[in-house]
This record gives C-alpha cells, structure tokens and sequence, in this order.
C-alpha cells in the first residue's frame, strides 16, 4: 500500500515535520497555505491527514473536497477552525493536543497579573519615552491579595499553585471542583457571587459556553469590590468587554488584562485605548517549549492513527482500536446522547455518574463507552472535553465515575445503557438502547418507559398525568409556530407522574419554554440539543 499523505498548511515545528517522515509518513510542509482557501481546497483530495494551527480554516466547503481525508490534527486545544460536524459526518477525526500549553497559558495569566498590578508595560513606555514619571505608577503588591480564579481546571490549577507560591489567598468558583479537590490544592471553593464580593484580583480560566458566556456581565462586574483587577487569558466573550470599560472608566475596576477578546484579530476593541488597560495578542500559548509540545503531539497522534488505527485526544470520537469501531460506534452515540441529555438537565455541581451496561453491550469496550457517557454529561459545560481527556477532567474535579456490568441480565432489549448522574440536589437517571436500524433510542426517563429518537431540537416535560395537558402543550407549540417531529409519552401510573420528550424542527426559545410551563400540569420544562 502507498505511504499515507499529510498536509501541513500551517507553521509547525520541523521535529514534527521529521516525525512524520521518520514514521513512513510522506508529508507536504506548505505553512502558509491554511491562508489560501481556494487553493486548500483544490489540494486537500490528495491527503489523508491535514496537520494544522489556528490559521487554517477547516471549513464543510473545503472538507467536500476532503475526498481521501481521514485524519485533521489541530497543534493545540481550540479547534473552532474546524468545522466538526461536517468532519464528522464524513468520518474524519479530529484530534487536538489539549494539555500540551497548559503551564504556558498559566505562567501567561500570571505574568499579566504581575503588569498589571505594577503597570510595567505603561511605565515602560513612559521611561523609554524620556519620562522619569516615578511617582506616577503606584502598584500594588500581590501578597496577601485574594485572587478568584473562575474555572479551577487544568490550567486553573497551575495558577492557583503559583499564587499560592506567591502567598496570595486563592479562592475558586467552578461547579465540578469537589471539596476533596479543593483542598487538595490549598484553594477555598466559593460561589460565583463570592468570589465577586472577596477577590482583589480575578482571572478566568474556563472555556466558551453558553453558562460560561458573559460569565462577568455588567450585573456581575457591579457585584465586584472596588479597586478589582481583571484578567482573561482563556476565551474571548467571558467578559461583556463594554460593561468592563464602563467599570475603568467609572473608577470601579482598578485595571484589566487580556489576552483574548470577543473579535479576533483585534483591531479595535472597546478595552484599548484606556491607561489602566494592558492587552496582548492572544500570546497565551506563544512560548517555543508550548510550540514544540504541540507540534510533536499532533505528529505522534496522526502517525499513530494513520498507520495502526489508533485514536488520541480525538474531540469527536473515542480512543478505540479500528477492528472495534463499527460494532461500538452506535453505541458510543447513544452513551454520549444520554450523558448529553442529563448534562444539560443538570444545574447542581456534579458529585458522581454512575454508567450501567447491561446484555451485550457488557462485553463491549465500555471504556470507550464510559469516556463518551462522561463526555456527554460534561458537555454543557465544559466546550473543550473530548472522550479522550473526559476521564482525566473529571477525576481533576472529583466526580467519581463507576461502571457496573450485567451480561445476562434480563430485559427487554439485547443491550440496555443507563446513565444516572449524582449531583448535590438530586440524582438523575436515563437509559436507551440501539435499535436494528443502528439508530441509539431514549427507551427510558426516571424510570418511566418511554421511545424516542435523539433530534437537533426537542422539548423535555415533566408533568402530572392528569387530562388536558397534551391539547394544551400541542396548542402552545402550534401558535409558537413550532413543527413537531415525534411526540413519546411516558407515566409511572395512571394520574402520576409523567414525562413528555418532544422533538421539534426549530430552536426552543426561552420565551415558549416560560409558557410551557405555565399549563397548571406542568412541572418543568426544558430545552435540550443533541
């Protein structure tokens, strides 16, 4: 068989480039390529790995040309330039490195703590400038300073170890960081509300979600102690950044340091331009060791699947060997859809997710299977996990995850998965099954039987089984212009309690799950996506 083809449209490291041909690997190095979209896509059909960074948009358009392709490594975490979905559905992994910069994007965050504090970029400027303005820039010193880092994760915790170092007070608002955890890493767990009333110095490390979007708004950077200093060099878009330059300019916040920004490049933004303001150009990950790191990853990575089949740090698939894949595949779905729909049920920080494999989905590789459950439950909020370092980040955090196994239990189905999630306010629980027709079902809701297929766009209800809801929640969703598509019912017993699992063809808006749950039978209703 020909040697297997990589292209690298962006500019790697050459160790990578030599890994690659000391594999067997031919490998096409074009680091600048990833800037030319039209000429990608007229040369991607001959490759079977496209090796990339962050300039290389990895678009649908450019993967329909994508005819040979079977591998995309990304050297480093964010894979927004990639449009997943569409690699997916031709069945192209997608790998990154997710812990190949992590001391770097910390030792960053601190870095910037400390100008910030001592506002060296602006007093280098002023001496370079002729000026000899020493009693002009008063800072502040670290120690004994409260810094509340938001998302104690990975890189989180690298920060909370060097602020300590520094003897600063660390305090951590994140939902998976258990007691246990917290301890372990000398920092005091709080909520969100106070960590804004206690810290001097706040930095963020959590990734872009829809929770963690905004996460300092206006209402929140209001509920901040005067004279707090801002740091983000985790993801554009977790600061509303014109509710913070309103805050420098009133006085309320005393300084800001970024990294990242809601549009980038950033050319303009509402933050530059101010005296208390110190940004760079997302450098988080800029060091040569992070550099190098990544790019001997990825290589490794690719090299290994193209050659033995073998999966690491894929964002869209599970570290499972080829000969496994297509009897694991539907089964992978379904864990991930489960956990994914408990996930996004779930406010409460989570204690534990306990996996429950029954028949002969038992005998499978249900590690694979745990890690996409795992997954799938972390999701909605943490954007970056993958099936890969799912089980590392929750045992990072404290949730414990358990597997139980019956071969031979007795049920109706061949093979049964069921999913119970453990948080602090109550348990949730689902089960399902895969169908002939490869096709992952939800054959069970807290204990209530049900069958319904996973959709784009469906509508959760819990509500009393008493008569009249169906006419009215049919009617509701008929004058909200909303098309359903399936329609399953469950209830524990006649009058009791009942579940309604609705797939529909448009997006669910906050305004009609409000009414929803207005019908006087209606106990909760949610929006949930797969």
């Amino acid at each position: 068989m020909p040697a297997p083809r990589v292209l690298i449209s962006d500019a790697l490291s050459p160790a990578a480039v030599q890994i690659f041909k000391d594999r067997g690997i031919e490998v096409d190095f074009q680091p600048d390529l990833g800037k030319d979209k039209d000429k990608l896509a007229a040369i991607i059909g001959n490759y079977d790995g496209l090796a990339i960074r962050s300039a290389t948009k990895v678009t649908a358009k450019i993967l329909e040309q994508a005819k040979n392709l079977k591998v995309i490594g990304r050297a480093g975490i964010g894979v927004d330039n990639v449009e997943i979905p569409a690699a997916t559905a031709k069945g192209i992994i997608v790998m990154n490195t997710p812990f190949g910069n992590s001391i770097t994007t910390a030792e960053h965050a601190v870095a910037m703590m400390f100008a910030l504090a001592r506002q060296i970029p602006q007093a280098d400027a002023s001496t370079q400038a002729g000026k000899w303005e020493k009693n002009r820039f008063m800072g502040v010193e670290l120690t004994g300073k409260v810094l509340g880092i938001i998302g104690c994760g990975n890189i989180g915790s690298i920060v909370a170890d060097r602020a300590i170092g520094l003897r600063m007070k660390v305090i951590a608002y994140d939902p998976f960081l258990s007691p246990e955890r917290a301890v372990e890493l000398g920092v005091e767990k709080v909520e969100l509300d106070d960590l804004l009333r206690r810290a001097d110095i706040i930095t963020l490390h959590v990734p872009m979600t829809e929770k963690t979007k905004n996460v300092l708004s206006a209402d929140n950077i209001a509920k901040t102690k005067k004279g707090v200093r801002i740091i983000n060099c985790a993801r554009g878009g977790l600061v509303d950044e014109v509710a913070l330059r309103a805050a420098l300019d009133s006085g309320h916040v005393a300084g800001a340091a970024f990294d990242v920004f809601v549009e980038e490049p950033a050319l303009a933004n509402p933050l530059f331009g101010h005296p208390n303001v110190v940004c760079t150009p997302h450098l988080g990950a800029a060091t040569t060791e992070a550099q190098e790191n990544v790019a001997l990853q990825v290589a490794e990575q690719m090299s290994d699947y193209l050659l033995q089949g073998a999966i690491q740090n894929a964002v869209n698939f599970p570290s499972i060997t080829a000969e496994e894949a297509p009897r694991l595949k539907p089964f992978v779905a379904l864990a991930e859809k489960l956990g994914s729909f408990l996930g996004q049920l779930t406010e409460a920080p989570i204690k534990g997710i306990r996996i429950e494999y029954e028949g002969a989905v038992a005998e499978m590789n249900t590690r694979a299977l745990t890690s996409a459950a795992v997954t799938g439950v972390l999701r909605p909020f943490l954007q970056d996990i993958n099936m890969v370092s799912a089980p590392v980040v929750a045992r990072e955090r404290g949730i414990t995850v358990e597997e139980v196994k019956r071969e031979n239990a007795a049920r109706d189905y061949e093979s049964f998965i069921r999913i119970i999630v453990d948080a602090e306010d109550m348990a949730r629980h689902a089960g399902g099954t895969v169908f002939q027709d490869g096709k992952p079902r939800v054959t069970e809701i807290r204990h209530i039987a049900v069958d319904a297929e996973f959709a784009p766009h469906m509508i959760y209800v819990r509500n009393d089984d008493k008569p009249g809801f169906i006419g009215r929640f049919g009617t509701l969703l008929g004058e909200s212009g909303v098309n359903v598509a399936t329609f399953a019912l469950g209830r524990d017993k006649p009058g009791g309690d009942a579940i309604c699992f609705v797939s529909v063809d448009q997006p669910v808006s906050e305004e009609l799950l409000r009414r929803i749950e207005e019908i006087p039978q209606v106990k909760r209703a949610r929006a949930v996506r797969f």
